[in-house]
Formats: structure tokens, sequence, C-alpha cells
């Protein structure tokens, strides 16, 4: 098992003194195994880092808790120590490339939507409703449907498993890429508890708090809070108006565990949160570091003083007519103030997960959810620097959106061990109703001889007449919808894996595995250009059976291929 260190620097200094503990530059660990990667909480392996003697890293990827040693998929763990020294409080803070092949990125420059891509894997615009996502991010075993609301806060994470993909067998749509894994977690029924702050700088500070209390007549529960908040990094000029790469992330969780007989676990928990948001800022810099001289297109062949471009005359490709390079630093202020407001992310969610053990070999287990995300979308990032000026035109490209989403998802599992078989059967059901609305006004004006521009459209020019593309306003009730659509989304699958490990070659095991999924998609695309749209309907049906079969082998006790 290999072991490396990844350092990452961070706005903050985040200060504590007994609750509170004092964090320098922070360190980003993981562990690897065969093709994978991973740390676990039981890993804490120290502050540097290092792989203590004994360690045992457990992880849940094929449904059952294994070793990640002896777990034959490519799978990348961040662990309770690595999130505490990374200060991992939402899904964006794992954008540092610290887990190989994980991409998570916000989508275009918005904060109020993440996308999630692994191994090259990478959803195209799929804050629209008719579209999925090629990697399948997982809350406590549920899954989530939509990217608006996943950078959301997390609540006092004991782990983050990311399994590289194809995952269709066990973990079902939308994982060609893979699947993110977020395991929370649970009541521990004696009393104790933590708290952490720190501050920083751009107005920084954030905080969570954790208490269990005791259990009471076989029930626990248990309280998680966070707040996480940083002021503008780039300052906007008008006056009222907020900066971009703002944020203030606020949420809570209450959590319970039941165990009533034994062998009878059920698990409770609810969560919601808020995330305000404003998007980061669009701007080109100029980055030459060679300091090369720009050359320029004779037909289709970049030359420089009369000679092709090349190892021997070497030279960089000239900026295209459109594009304007804004310095060669980020701003701190923008050139131009404009219309910016937060963007809203509510999110919340119940769970229910029931593990009862037939047998000490035999398991069923149940976890029903319902969950839901209402997000209220303000891009002003298409501000000075993404429109070419037009004397007495308007400009400023305002994205606009508000998307409501709810789920419901049911999977129940049969866990067992036989003599030389482990195996895992289920079923799943998955429903989702989600609507989406936008418009694009462009709320900045120039005058006739560029010296100076005025806010214009947050109501019509004329409120009386009908709304049309020069009758617009970025207030709600007044929006040029460019698109109004809706979907209904359902799955439902049953699938089942075996591991064999022949009694005569216990270093070997053979895993086979299938998943049967029927799923539909139904909607339509009822307004474009703030018009009746009657041809945008989606009827989508398909069944499909995604098999796998896996040959490893422990070579040496470390070694697993």
């Amino acid at each position: 098992m290999k072991l490396r260190n990844h350092s990452r620097t961070r706005h903050a200094l985040l200060g504590a003194c007994s609750l509170l503990a004092l964090a320098g530059l922070p360190t980003a660990a993981f562990a690897e195994t065969g093709a994978s990667a991973s740390v676990s909480d039981d890993a804490a392996a120290g502050s540097d880092g290092g792989d203590a003697p004994g360690d045992v890293i457990i992880v849940t990827a094929t449904k059952r808790e294994t070793s990640l040693q002896e777990t034959p998929i490519a799978i990348s763990v961040v662990g309770e120590q690595q999130l505490k020294d990374q200060h991992v409080f939402s899904l964006i803070d794992l954008s540092d490339g610290s887990v190989p092949s994980l991409r998570v990125a916000t989508f275009e420059a918005r904060q109020s939507a993440l996308t999630v891509g692994i191994r090259g894997i990478v959803p195209f615009d799929q804050n629209q409703v008719a579209r999925e996502p090629g990697v399948g991010v997982y809350l406590d075993g549920v899954y989530l449907g939509r990217s608006q609301g996943l950078n959301s806060a997390l609540f006092d994470v004991q782990r983050v498993e990311v399994l590289k993909g194809p995952q269709g067998t066990l973990f079902g749509r939308n994982t060609e890429g893979g699947a993110l894994s977020i395991v929370s977690r649970t009541p521990t029924g004696e009393f104790g508890g933590r708290m952490s702050a720190g501050v920083g700088n751009f107005g920084q500070y954030n905080g969570e708090a954790h208490v269990d209390l005791p259990a009471f007549k076989d029930f626990a529960l248990k309280f998680d809070g966070l707040i996480q908040h940083q002021d503008a990094t780039v300052e906007n000029p008008a006056s009222g108006q907020y900066g971009w790469n703002y944020f203030n992330r606020v949420g809570g969780r209450v959590s319970g565990r039941w165990t009533p007989l034994a062998g009878l676990t059920v698990d409770l928990a609810y969560d919601q949160a808020k995330d305000e948001n404003t998007p980061f800022y669009s701007q080109l810099i100029n980055y030459n570091p060679q300091g090369r001289p720009v050359g320029t297109y004779v037909g289709s062949t970049l030359t420089y003083n009369g000679a092709n471009c090349g190892a021997a005359n070497p030279c960089i490709a000239p900026l295209a007519p459109l594009v304007e390079v804004s310095g060669d630093r980020r701003m701190r202020v923008a050139d131009l103030g404009v219309i910016q407001q937060p963007s809203v992310d509510d999110t919340h969610g119940f769970m229910t997960a029931i593990g009862y053990e037939i047998s000490p070999q035999l398991e069923v287990r149940s976890i029903t959810a319902w969950r839901g995300v209402e997000t209220h979308q303000w891009d002003g990032s298409a501000g000075a620097h993404r429109s070419v000026f037009v004397p007495n035109g308007q400009f400023g490209r305002y994205s606009l959106s508000e998307l409501y989403q709810h789920q419901f998802s049911q999977e129940l599992q049969l866990v067992g061990t036989l003599p030389n078989l482990d195996f895992v059967l289920g079923a799943y059901y998955f429903n989702e109703h989600v609507r989406e609305a936008a418009a694009t006004p462009n709320p900045l004006q120039w005058n006739a001889t560029g010296t100076a521009y005025t806010f214009v459209n947050q109501f019509p020019p004329d409120a009386t007449a009908p709304i049309t593309s020069a009758n617009q306003g970025w207030d709600r009730n007044y929006w040029y919808v460019q698109r109004d659509s809706q979907a209904v989304g359902k799955s439902e699958a049953v699938f089942g894996q075996f591991t064999y490990t022949p009694p005569s070659f216990d270093f070997a095991h053979l895993t086979a595995g299938a998943r049967y999924t029927h799923e539909t998609r139904k909607g339509a695309l009822t307004v474009i250009n703030n018009a009746p749209f009657a041809d945008g309907t989606l009827d989508y049906s398909n069944s499909r059976v995604d098999p796998m079969i896996t040959l490893s082998a422990d070579v040496t006790p470390d070694t697993l291929l």
C-alpha cells in the first residue's frame, strides 16, 4: 500500500485552542491500493499523514464493510483526518486535485451548481432537467439527482469514497464515470461533542459543532451544525451590489439511531442547508510566462519574422479579434459595476436506513429517502469582459434560473456470507420531479459615446405592454423566459453480485454481478423565447443489463491484483 502527501494552500489561517485548534497550511493525504487510492478515518496516521502500523481502512463500496486492501475496485477514499486537514466544508473543497481523476468544478462560473467528473466523464450542461450526470453522487447511500445544491454544507462526514467507473452493477443509474459516496458519522449513544472555528482573509469565518446525546431507552440522538462564510474576492463598484466569489453556507442535521432488538438498527436523519453565493469573476488575463513574441497567421500557418513558428522560432498565437485581455493578474475591484445578488440554494432531506441481522451470516437492509432542492440563480459573471461594446447597446448578460426538484428513492438489500461465497442482492426504485425556468436579460446599457453606462431592466420600460426581448426585466415578474421545462424521471432496478473464493486457492477471488435497469423520463419544453412551444416533448424509455466480472489475487499481504 502506497501513501502519498499533497500540500495545499488556503486563504484562511484557522486558529484554535482547546475546542479550537491552531492549524497551519493543511496537508491532503491519501493512500493507494492496487489501482486505487485511499485513507480512512481509522487511518488518521499522525500529523504527517504517514501510514500507521496496523491501520485497517474500511470501505462500503461493495455494500458491505470490507478492508480497502481486499476490495477489488479502483477506489480513492478521503478520510476524516484528511477532511479536517483540507478544511472540507462542501464538495467544492475537493476540487484541488488531491484525489486522482476526480474533477469537482462549478457549472460555468456559478457556485450554485457543481459538476462532478471521474476518469474524464464530465456532464455537459447538466443543470437542464432533461439531462443526467455521468457520475452519481450519494449521501449515506441515497442518490442525489441534480447538480444544483451539491455545494451545500457537508455535516460531520466520516469519509468520502470515490469509486472509479463504471459502477453500474451496485450503484446503478448515471455511474459510467463512477460514484462519489459520502458517508456521515452516526450517533454513538454516548455523551460527547466537539467544536471548531476559524477566521481568515476576505472576511472568512467558519465554524462547526457536533453533539452526541447519551442513549435513552435504546435511542441515541446527534446534532450537527455548520457555517461557512467568505466576502467577495472581487469587489463590485456598483453601490449596493454584491461582489464575486461571495458565499455564506449554513445548515444543520439531526440524526437518530434506534436499536430496539438485538440485530435491529434503525437510523433516521433530517438535514437542511442554505447556500447563498455569487459566481466567480469572468476575466481573461494575459499569461505568457516565457515572454514569447506574438506571431501572425499566413493562411493557417503561424509565423514570426517571416518564418514558421516552431522549436527553432518559438512564438505564441495572436488573440482572436473579439477577445479582450484584462491585465496580467486577478482584479481586486471590477472595472465596471454590474447588477449582482446572491444565488440561493435550499436543500433538505429525510432518510431512514433499517438493518436487521437475520443471522450472523445474513442481513436485510432498507434505505428510504425523500430529498428536495430549490435554486434561485442570479449569475452576473458576464460583466465587463464578456460583452462587445455597442453604442446605445445593452450588455452584461444576467443569467437567471429557478429550479424546483424533489425525489423519492427506495433500496432493498440482502447481504450474506456462505462458505467461500459472499453475495449482495437488491432492488431499487427512484422517482424525481423537476422543473426549471431561465431568462437572460442584459441589465446594463452604454450611452452613445461609450463614456458611461446605466442600470436597466429590473422592470420593463412599459409594465403594461406584453413582455418582449426589448420590454423585459430581471425582476421575476417580468422575465422574458428563454426556456421553461419540466420532467419526471423513474428508475427501477434489480441487482446481484457474488464473490467466490476457492477453498484450495484462498488467495484468489472471482467476483461476478449484473444489474437490470428500466428507466423512463417524460417531460416537456413548454416555453422557448417567452412563447409556448408545442414540439418539445420528451418521452424516453430504456431497459438494459450492466454485467461485471473481476478476478483478483492476494499476491502478498500488502498487494492485491
